[in-house]
């Protein structure tokens, strides 16, 4: 009776080690997220649409922000809270409006910022960090966090 105990405890003991405790993943570097920044502000002047930007790390945390001549002082924080919380939930910031329009407020109330703007970037796919713009059109907002973050992955 004890050996299939024993057996059984040396196989899961096993398996248990042969996980690795420690993974490497990519990690958005102060480079990354000044290229993502200036990439953000040539498409928010191109596309005429004055806005405050924020770049933070897959922990959600400010790695770089700008604010536009023009842009309202409130847009300061959403711009900052679009991408913590597209890092923090990874995805999309619309897809975040959608679902409180659909009645999941909680995620509303849980600190999130649910409105578009905020997007993922995703390097080999891990969340490394997020761009969230804040402008004048949620649409064009989220057109230019999207860009960005597309435009980052696909960097070597």
């Amino acid at each position: 009776m004890r050996a299939p105990l024993l057996l059984a405890s040396l196989l899961c003991a096993g398996a248990a080690q042969a996980a690795p405790l420690v993974t490497t993943a990519p990690v958005l570097t102060m480079a990354g997220a000044d290229h993502a920044l200036h990439d953000a502000l040539t498409r928010a002047s191109a596309a005429k649409a004055p806005s405050a930007i924020a770049i933070v790390d897959g922990s959600g945390l400010l790695l770089m922000f700008v604010r536009m001549d023009g842009v309202r002082p409130g847009s300061i924080e959403l711009a900052i809270g679009k991408a913590r919380s597209a890092a923090l939930m990874r995805r999309p910031t619309s897809e975040l409006e959608d679902n409180v329009s659909r009645g999941r407020v909680s995620l509303a109330t849980e600190g999130l910022t649910a409105l578009r703007g905020g997007v993922p970037i995703i390097v080999h796919g891990a969340c490394v960090g997020a761009v969230g713009v804040a402008g004048m059109d949620k649409d064009q907002d989220a057109a230019i966090a999207t860009g960005v973050a597309n435009a980052i992955a696909d960097l070597p």
